[in-house]
């Protein structure tokens, strides 16, 4: 028996050591020390990663809270299908959930800090059958005012935002400007121009122009007389000559 168990011990050492077997083990990821002005409110930021399937049935969170100045460790939220917050203590109606299980998310907000929430809080998760790891912690330090650094960063995410309000408007302004220009432009350049067409057509392919005939003014050489303006189209005299000849034909018949 001695020798048998020896032999699995071994074997198992060996698929151990080869990386064949590994051991899970769930690690939790805190932002480290955090700073909060008295009153305010602030989150307790906790991510893990498991490496196996998260069930969001089983999975249990839990956060407890040490007091810097001696004093025992309290429970401050609890989490198991659902968040439970502390029905008595000092973090009473304090806590509410900020977490998000599917996306490995356990972080929670504490309301209105007070300068006796100074202290370590706890972040522990466990994912069955992955139970073991290493636990998170966050430092809590509230004060009476924000530190510089805080200030600068405030300062700069408010000037940032209205900087990038002022391009924007910049940038809307000069396009409406653009657009406003460019339609006038077009509009001159595209406006339709008028031609002159026959009153009298029908279509304008049937269009016919129309000359005024230029006046004629014929002196009669036998007693010098000036006759009636003739408005009658040049082109039209060698159909009166034929007429005239068609007359003498028919007299010369008489």
């Amino acid at each position: 028996m001695c020798a048998n168990g020896l032999y699995v011990l071994a074997v198992l050492s060996g698929l151990a050591a080869s990386g064949v077997l590994q051991v899970t083990g769930m690690r939790v990821y805190t932002s480290g020390d955090v700073e909060a002005v008295n009153g305010t409110d602030v989150r307790l930021r906790c991510t893990f990663d498991s490496q196996v399937p998260i069930n969001p049935h089983t999975l249990t969170i839990s956060w407890s809270f040490k007091p810097l100045t001696k004093g025992r460790e309290e429970s401050v939220f609890y989490y198991h299908d659902k968040p439970y917050p502390p029905l008595e203590g000092m973090f009473r109606k304090r806590i509410s959930w900020a977490g998000d299980v599917m996306g490995r998310d356990a972080s929670i907000i504490i309301k209105e800090v007070k300068f006796t929430y100074n202290g370590t809080y706890t972040c522990q998760v466990k994912n069955p059958p992955d139970v073991h790891g290493a636990l998170g912690e966050i430092r809590l330090l509230v004060v009476t005012t924000a530190s510089f650094s805080e200030f600068l960063l405030l300062a700069l995410a408010i000037g940032g935002g209205i900087t990038v309000l002022v391009i924007l408007l910049l940038v809307v302004v000069s396009l409406r400007k653009y657009r406003r220009r460019h339609r006038l432009q077009g509009g001159i350049e595209e406006a339709p121009r008028k031609e002159r067409k026959d009153p009298t057509a029908c279509h304008p392919s049937r269009a016919v122009h129309l000359y005024a005939a230029e006046s004629l003014i014929e002196i009669d050489s036998s007693d010098g007389m000036i006759s009636d303006a003739s408005t009658k189209d040049p082109s039209s005299s060698d159909d009166g000559e034929d007429d005239d000849d068609d007359d003498d034909d028919g007299n010369d018949s008489d």
